[in-house]
């Protein structure tokens, strides 16, 4: 069952050439686009990076992406800054990407956040340091990073106490987009940048964090 459930189709007017446009791909508009519309942005982000990685043409789509991206009223309900870039050092803890750990924890930092997250991340369970929420969602975080899976519906439960639909849509957007991030910059052994690699190297002592194939060469 899924944890959060797919919008109706007919609900979301300014998706609608989106929604016919995978139809007409597919045969059908998938549940992961309609679950993805709680942040109704989202599948027009998607349907931009999809149709670049599979080759389409997206000056071709942009009349139809304008579109679908006209209204942004819910910006009301976006996450604080330091929490997205929270949610994204977690889940890079947990993949192990070296270069979005150093990234993601000195966004966090830059971004008002709490050094001390940074050195309690590993202990998010039990550390003053966190918030019930916080530990909510690094909890999901730490176990969509890893590899199988390991998201329960138990760890969404604990998300609704505090987050509305369109928020948990929009963590588990961030969780998502560093699987690309993370996949990415691990495979291509992008050179890390010296700002986010000096704050790394003072600040990330509590998950052994060191440069290593993304150190200048």
């Amino acid at each position: 069952m899924a944890h959060i459930e797919p919008r109706p189709r007919t609900a979301v007017d300014e998706l609608q050439g989106i929604f016919a446009g995978a139809e007409a791909a597919m045969g059908f508009v998938p549940n992961s686009m309609l679950t993805m519309a709680h942040m109704p942005q989202l599948p027009a982000a998607f349907f931009a990076l999809t149709s670049v990685v599979f080759g389409g043409d997206l000056k071709a789509a942009m009349p139809m992406l304008e579109r679908s991206v006209a209204d942004d009223s819910d910006r009301s309900d976006n996450l604080p800054a330091d929490l997205v870039q929270l949610i994204a050092f977690a889940v890079s803890v947990a993949a192990g990407c070296r270069y979005c750990q150093a990234h993601t924890s000195h966004q966090m930092v830059e971004r008002g956040g709490d050094r001390a997250k940074l050195d309690a991340i590993l202990a998010f369970e039990t550390e003053p340091a966190f918030s019930e929420s916080e530990r909510a969602v690094i909890a999901l975080a730490m176990a969509a990073g890893e590899n199988p899976n390991a998201a329960t519906p138990k760890m969404f439960e604990a998300l609704k106490a505090d987050f509305n639909s369109r928020q948990i849509v929009q963590i588990v957007g961030i969780i998502a987009l560093f699987g690309f991030l993370n996949r990415w910059n691990d495979t291509m052994a992008t050179t890390l940048e010296p700002p986010a690699a000096e704050f790394a190297t003072e600040s990330l002592g509590a998950v052994a964090w060191a440069a290593g194939k993304h150190g200048s060469h």
